[in-house]
Parts: C-alpha cells; sequence; structure tokens
C-alpha cells in the first residue's frame, strides 16, 4: 500500500471541510496555480475541484463529498486535486472556468473539458464517463479567436 504525504499550504486550514477531507482521507494532493500543470502533467486522467467559497457556493461542498463516491464508481480511472481558495480564481482564468464549483479533467497534462455545478448522480455517471473519453481540447478563454477580413467587413465591423 503506497503512502501519500501531504504538504498542506496555510490555506488549507481556511479551506471547507469536505474540500479538506478530500485531501487527508483520500490523497488528493493541494494544486495551486503555480503546480497546476506539473500535477496535470502527471499522467493519465487527472481531475481537478475547483469548490468556490463555501457560502457564495454552498453546492461546492456538495461536489466535494461526491467526489470519492465518482472515484469508487470509476476505480482507478482518474486521480484527483484540489485547489486551495486563494488560488481557485488563477486556476479557473487559466482554463476558462466560469462557474461554481467545477471539475476540471485532464489527461496526460493536457485540458479535457470541465464539469461545473453540482448534478444528479445519473448526470455525473454519464458526463465523467464522457470526459475520460474525449480527446484533449483547447482550455476555453484561451488564445484569441481569429476571424478574417471577409468575415469581420461582412459582419459590419470597421
Amino acid at each position: 500500500m503506497m503512502t501519500h504525504t501531504q504538504i498542506q499550504p496555510p490555506e488549507a486550514a481556511l479551506a471547507a471541510p469536505l474540500v479538506t477531507r478530500l485531501a487527508r482521507d483520500f490523497g488528493a494532493p493541494w494544486v495551486d496555480e503555480q503546480g497546476v500543470a506539473d500535477w496535470a502533467a502527471g499522467g493519465g486522467d487527472r481531475v481537478l475541484l475547483l469548490a468556490g467559497d463555501a457560502v457564495r457556493y454552498p453546492e461546492g461542498q456538495d461536489v466535494a463529498a461526491v467526489l470519492p463516491e465518482l472515484m469508487k464508481a470509476f476505480a482507478g480511472r482518474f486521480s484527483v486535486g484540489v485547489t486551495p481558495r486563494a488560488s481557485e480564481e488563477a486556476v479557473a482564468r487559466r482554463y476558462g472556468s466560469n462557474h461554481w464549483p467545477a471539475l476540471l479533467f485532464f489527461r496526460d497534462g493536457a485540458y479535457v473539458t470541465a464539469i461545473s455545478g453540482m448534478q444528479d448522480w445519473d448526470v455525473y455517471l454519464q458526463r465523467v464517463g464522457e470526459a475520460l473519453q474525449m480527446p484533449p481540447a483547447r482550455a476555453p478563454g484561451i488564445g484569441i479567436p481569429l476571424v478574417n477580413a471577409d468575415s469581420a467587413s461582412s459582419h459590419g465591423c470597421h
């Protein structure tokens, strides 16, 4: 049996209990904006929880409670990480996530997709299953969409 040494950032003491439980009881590492790319590149499918502020987004705690059950339902299919509150905004911006809570999916270092909000169990099973089959994709909000001159003029841009 492999043991995990958890390095808890100072913000962990301020994290909601169910988010802290993921780190403490399920070995989910704390992943901040500086470490997210390295963590995602660790190999295989990975899911990062952005729970959001527990007062503003109480459903984030529901997602934190359901995540271990999803880990059981998809046994061995993905690793889980949690983002400290102080880093959530930066990670969300980096990957174009603008809804709380969110589960960000990565495969072998590449962004795949996100599932936002609390879902019914059957919806979670379907969407997580789909996410684990999807190819990597460009994260929403990364890059600037290009518009050629012909399409710009046809839309009345000057």
